[in-house]
């Protein structure tokens, strides 16, 4: 099931938000535009001629609206857009936080908007790579039952297969994202710089072969269990 052609809009201008908006305009949506940020240039990169639109405003305009913000700052960016009105029923309203599932986004259900949460698990970098990455991804999909094939849908639109993840599983979901993700970078950090102390150049490109098969092979055995 497709979810159509719809004019996105993409609210948070980070690592995340611009990467999600350009997999979405790859799969033929219309990005109506994204809010401003502190790097500019990173997204006019990833979105080239894409406008700037103040949250209210391009949340009104918007068919799907993506929330790519921080965690802390989601639960209070829902609630003050429904307190100005923004929200508007039938309106599809994805986020990418992997601790939340739709129970965040209750204030623009209460207008009518269609909740949908939505985290493709890859370490953003906020460029274009992550358009690859995303196709070898897998995200975590949750939504009201009635709604779960469009949330599906916008996944493998994201290039990503989806997994779904109950909403009370969502705690313990990010709590296996964290873990892997700083797993990995504090094995890495602690070996580079073991290596550099001991003059090797470039340690991350000499364990990069390493590390990378390294992990490969422990997510090998971990499928077999």
């Amino acid at each position: 099931m497709r979810a159509g052609r719809m004019g996105v809009g993409i609210v948070g201008a980070g690592h995340v938000g611009p990467v999600i908006g350009a997999a979405l305009a790859g799969a033929g949506h219309l990005l109506t535009g994204i809010t401003p940020g502190s790097d500019p240039d990173r997204v006019a990169a990833v979105l080239p001629g894409v406008r700037t639109v103040q949250a209210p405003e391009l949340v009104a305009e918007s068919q799907l609206v993506v929330l790519a913000v921080p965690h802390d700052e989601l639960p209070g960016l829902v609630a003050g857009l429904a307190e100005v009105g923004a929200w508007q029923p039938g309106q599809l309203v994805l986020h990418t936080d992997p601790a939340y599932g739709t129970a965040v986004l209750a204030p623009a259900a209460a207008a009518g908007a269609i909740p949908l949460a939505v985290h493709p698990a890859i370490s953003f970098t906020g460029t274009t790579l992550d358009l690859r990455q995303l196709q070898a991804a897998y995200a975590g999909v949750t939504a009201p039952p009635m709604v779960l094939p469009i949330a599906q849908a916008l996944a493998v639109e994201l290039g990503c297969e989806p997994v779904v993840i109950d909403e009370a599983d969502r705690p313990a979901y990010a709590e296996a994202i964290a873990t892997a993700s700083e797993f990995a970078r504090s094995i890495v950090g602690q070996a580079t710089g073991i290596l550099r102390r001991i003059g090797v150049e470039n340690p991350g490109g000499y364990l990069s072969a390493l590390v990378s098969s390294t992990f490969d092979r422990a997510l090998r055995e971990a499928g077999t269990d």
